[in-house]
């Protein structure tokens, strides 16, 4: 994907806005893609861990759930203060201590026992890593105008499936150390996988920039053009209604927002943990299973950037978030019903580009209205509230699986989220007026 291309040739652009987009879309988004990539996949490279991991510990599909979905409760508890922190001390410093955290805590899980150390390593990874995601996504928001950034948030959220697309392969491969060193394969999964994670927190400190105004990259001229577009956004926000931090946490926009997330997130983490297996009983190797597993994320990453790309240019946003979220409970609920394995697959090649498409272009609606110490208390708690489906997604279809010996059934329960969640897009609405107010013809 090139950056440049994210960046209109309109004559009606003006030459300044146009190179200090560019400036900072260079200087930023490359190095945030390569540190979500290695937080994603620290996050969910355990569904491959699982593939021999599950039967080397005796782990039931119930144990495995509670595991995979544990994480999300120790990131809930402190997605708002971390997100808190990161407003006041500074994306660089902040950043840098929830990577470097998290990497030490995804290699630990190399030392997993029994299920009691599993919940415990997989409770602590999500504590490490509270704060990470929707840190960065306000912390662009210090960067970009509302005209880009859909398909700034995209780009730099497309490390998700692109974290898929190159770590399923590498995962699946990773299984073969088997035996080295008196290690298992899914034991060196944990540490190869992790190290990166802890190597770039050390550089995130030293390389990002906490504001545009300490930006020694942008010239002054870039700096005042950045400061009066954000400004002028801010002042429309704060004129439509300016909110406190308690207003922003109990404002039922927000909390439609954290129901309609929650429904995106079940089925993400839902169909993501348990993905490998469902491949795996195909009857494919660790390898291939792998390299099967990337094919819906490929796709998701095509769709994920042209969606957002076409929501920014057609300044909507309520369709781009809410068709796809029915995309992806129709998907779900047809790969349950088929047996046949090409069916199951490009069912759930659709799912994975209705989920991405929905990633690209959600956190466009708070941040159309939100600003300042609101927006960081209300991105966290949707976040946090959101990711409570990261428990209630994998241990639904580990429940269902446990009781019935099949995934096909936890995945048509799971596409009852989705679609509530589309609905409520719908019903909700959108501020597009507020979020466009001051800027000039969208592309």
């Amino acid at each position: 994907m090139s950056l440049s291309a994210n960046i209109s040739a309109d004559p009606a652009r003006s030459d300044i806005e146009t190179s200090t987009i560019r400036a900072i879309s260079w200087r930023l988004i490359p190095f945030l893609m390569l540190a979500y990539f290695f937080s994603y996949l620290d996050r969910v490279n355990l569904s491959f861990a699982a593939l021999t991991m599950n039967a080397e510990l005796k782990f039931t599909p119930l144990i495995f759930a509670w595991g995979a979905g544990i994480f999300f409760i120790g990131y809930f508890i402190f997605e708002v203060p971390s997100n808190l922190a990161l407003e006041k001390f500074g994306a660089s410093r902040w950043i840098a201590r929830i990577m470097v955290t998290w990497g030490i805590i995804s290699a630990l899980m190399a030392l997993v026992s029994g299920p009691w150390s599993f919940y415990a390593l997989r409770f602590l990874l999500g504590v490490a890593e509270a704060g990470f995601f929707p840190g960065i996504i306000l912390y662009l928001t210090y960067w970009y105008p509302a005209q880009y950034r859909a398909r700034f948030l995209a780009a730099f959220a497309v490390a998700v499936p692109v974290s898929s697309v190159i770590g399923a392969p590498v995962s699946g491969l990773l299984l073969g150390l088997h035996g080295a060193m008196g290690l298992q394969g899914w034991q060196w999964l944990f540490i190869i996988e992790g190290i990166p994670s802890i190597v770039l927190g050390v550089v995130t400190w030293f390389y990002l920039t906490d504001r545009p105004e300490h930006a020694a990259w942008l010239s002054a001229e870039q700096k005042a053009w950045l400061a009066a577009r954000l400004q002028a956004e801010t002042a429309a926000k704060q004129a439509a209604g300016h909110m406190t931090l308690g207003e922003a946490l109990s404002s039922p926009k927000v909390i439609v927002l954290s129901l309609i997330y929650f429904g995106f997130v079940g089925a993400l983490y839902g169909m993501q943990f348990w993905l490998p297996q469902i491949v795996k009983a195909f009857g494919l190797t660790n390898a291939q299973t792998g390299f099967v597993s990337a094919i819906p994320y490929a796709f998701g990453t095509i769709a994920m950037i042209l969606w957002a790309r076409h929501s920014d240019a057609t300044r909507e946003r309520v369709v781009h978030v809410g068709a796809p979220m029915i995309l992806i409970a129709v998907a779900l609920a047809v790969s349950s019903v088929t047996g046949d394995p090409t069916l199951t697959m490009v069912a759930l090649t659709v799912a994975a580009i209705g989920v991405f498409c929905v990633f690209g272009v959600f956190w466009t609606l708070p941040t159309a209205w939100l600003s300042g110490t609101a927006a960081a208390g209300a991105i966290a708690l949707i976040n946090s509230i959101g990711n409570l489906a990261g428990f209630g997604g994998p241990y639904l279809v580990g429940w269902i699986k446990d009781s019935t010996g099949s995934t096909a059934h936890g995945l048509l329960a799971l596409s009852v989220l989705p679609l509530i969640a589309g609905l409520l897009v719908f019903f909700g609405g959108h501020e597009s007026k507020i979020e466009f107010a001051g800027e000039a013809p969208a592309e």
